[in-house]
């Protein structure tokens, strides 16, 4: 996943300008169905209904990014959405998010291979296959 346009900006005033920013405890995988936006911090094909919600990372959710190193961070270990309880469609693209609902776009990316989630199935990382990069 390669860093967003939002959090460079957030980085880059941090670092340069001695301008202040909070992180967030958590942040939120998010699925979706197509590209559009993402980079742009305004994304527009994110999953709705069938039981889905953005997988917690950080806070008490024992979910963990890796240390950095080579400027890249993964998952630590396998990560599972909610079962859908619905089509949630062909899952082409992941983000990482600053909050439960809305919020900033941080990472995103287009998944190596494209999965279908129909009623019943679940959308699976196993660790190591959420790359977070600084590019």
């Amino acid at each position: 996943m390669a860093l967003s346009k939002y959090l460079a900006n957030e980085l880059n005033d941090m670092v340069l300008r001695n301008a202040a920013w909070t992180p967030p405890s958590s942040v939120f995988v998010a699925l979706f169905t197509g590209s559009g936006g993402l980079d742009d911090n305004a994304p527009v094909a994110e999953i709705v209904g069938g039981s889905y919600t953005r997988l917690e990372v950080g806070g008490a959710t024992g979910r963990s990014f890796s240390i950095s190193s080579g400027k890249r961070s993964d998952n630590d270990e396998i990560w599972v959405m909610p079962t859908a309880t619905a089509n949630w469609g062909t899952i082409t693209h992941v983000a990482v998010m600053s909050a439960v609902s809305s919020g900033n776009v941080f990472y995103y990316g287009a998944l190596t291979t494209a999965k279908i989630v129909n009623s019943g199935a679940t959308m699976r990382f196993l660790a190591g296959e959420l790359d977070a990069l600084f590019t």
